[in-house]
């Protein structure tokens, strides 16, 4: 199985904000590498993973909240807007509020070698002199299904991946489209995977002393289909469908990947990070708002899709792993505090619209980036025609600009 460069772009395809200089995404700037790993602390990988043959097109995104995600914990929260799919570890984040375990996105098939990943690296790295293990730990790993274009019942993503994924996760742009656990995903009638995007925005530390704060998302994005599909408000999908019937061998393809969502939807996963001191509740309320960016590109939660969110903040540091052996110090039944930062509830809607737009944003990015894939049985699904997207846009913002000239 090959294995491409985590850095190498896909060829010919840009992002967004590339292929259409000038277009605008909410109102907050982005930051200066539009990406989760904007977020001071944060660190991603992403493996892709393919056979000769074409049968099997999979991979895995891991993502550390920070390097020592073990012994320090996040707060954090999830929001589920439809639960057709997986994400393990939930229920302890829904209890305590705290994410201490990478989040690992893959396949639905790969859910079980993921999680055993985590495990084998924690015990490499954490077990006692003697072998022994007397730490807690959940892993947190989400999944969408990509059985169209790859082969599930190989069962291609192993453990190690995992292990490996651990310990390249670097602060780099993350590879979009065609990557990681996106690899073999499809989404709004075209070929789908992973996306990223950031947004910055000012506030005040608890000092009043001025200091901006990130919020990114990144999306496994499998979901969706082509007419409901609206970039920047303008109704792309529609504007492609219309022109793929005229076409004989569009309309063919169309009509398969239709036939595909009609057995399977698919499911979308999406992460929040943000150096913004949030707690689990606020958390849990930011998770809600990438709702909102989801919807403004066209996806409706359908019965059958898994759209789960999960946002963690890196502005605190709550430690755990401090029960149970001899040189832990914390007495479990000895209350004790522990001194962190929240946002006042009052000043938190720039945060919130920066999740919706960075969500939004993240899957354009899919869209943008991701190439066109003949995969399993032959299926093939084509990428988004960034040419005639641009003509679109373009257009839209031409017609826009001289509205805004006569007023």
């Amino acid at each position: 199985m090959s294995e491409p460069n985590q850095s190498s772009p896909p060829s010919g395809r840009v992002r967004l904000r590339d292929l259409v200089p000038g277009i605008q995404v909410g109102a907050w700037p982005t930051g200066p590498k539009n990406g989760i790993t904007d977020v001071p602390g944060v660190l991603v990988h992403t493996k892709s993973i393919h056979t000769a043959d074409g049968a099997v097109n999979t991979g895995v995104t891991t993502i550390l909240p920070r390097k020592d995600w073990f012994h320090n914990a996040c707060h954090a929260g999830i929001f589920r807007y439809n639960g057709s799919g997986e994400l393990t570890g939930s229920h302890w984040i829904e209890e305590t509020g705290l994410l201490h375990s990478p989040i690992i996105l893959t396949n639905s098939f790969a859910v079980g070698n993921c999680y055993t990943g985590i495990y084998q690296h924690a015990i490499k790295e954490y077990s006692g002199a003697d072998g022994s293990v007397d730490w807690f730990l959940l892993p947190v790993v989400g999944e969408t299904f990509d059985g169209h274009l790859n082969d599930l019942t190989q069962f291609a993503v192993t453990p190690q991946h995992v292990v490996d994924g651990i310990q390249a996760a670097s602060a780099d742009p993350v590879p979009e489209g065609n990557t990681g656990g996106g690899t073999g995903m499809m989404c709004q009638g075209f070929k789908g995977g992973t996306g990223t995007s950031s947004r910055v925005v000012p506030g005040f530390d608890s000092n009043g002393n001025e200091k901006s704060y990130t919020v990114a998302a990144l999306v496994q994005a499998n979901y969706g289909r082509m007419p409901p599909l609206k970039i920047t408000g303008v109704p792309v999908g529609r504007i492609l469908a219309a022109e793929a019937l005229k076409n004989k061998e569009a309309a063919k393809a169309q009509a398969e990947y239709d036939a595909a969502k009609d057995k399977k939807d698919g499911s979308i996963i999406i992460v929040l990070a943000t150096d913004a001191p949030l707690s689990a509740i606020q958390l849990q309320r930011l998770a809600k708002r990438a709702t909102g960016g989801l919807s403004r590109v066209g996806g409706y939660g359908h019965n059958p899709s898994g759209d789960i969110f999960i946002a963690f903040s890196t502005a605190n540091k709550i430690p755990v792993q401090t029960v149970g052996s001899a040189h832990r110090d914390v007495d479990p039944f000895k209350a004790r505090t522990l001194v962190t930062e929240s946002v006042d509830d009052q000043t938190i809607n720039a945060l919130f619209e920066a999740a919706a737009d960075s969500t939004e944003e993240a899957i354009y990015n899919v869209l943008c980036m991701a190439e066109s894939l003949t995969g399993f049985k032959g299926s093939r699904v084509e990428a988004l025609p960034l040419d005639k997207v641009k003509n679109i846009l373009e257009r839209h913002l031409a017609l826009e600009q001289a509205i805004q000239a006569d007023l």
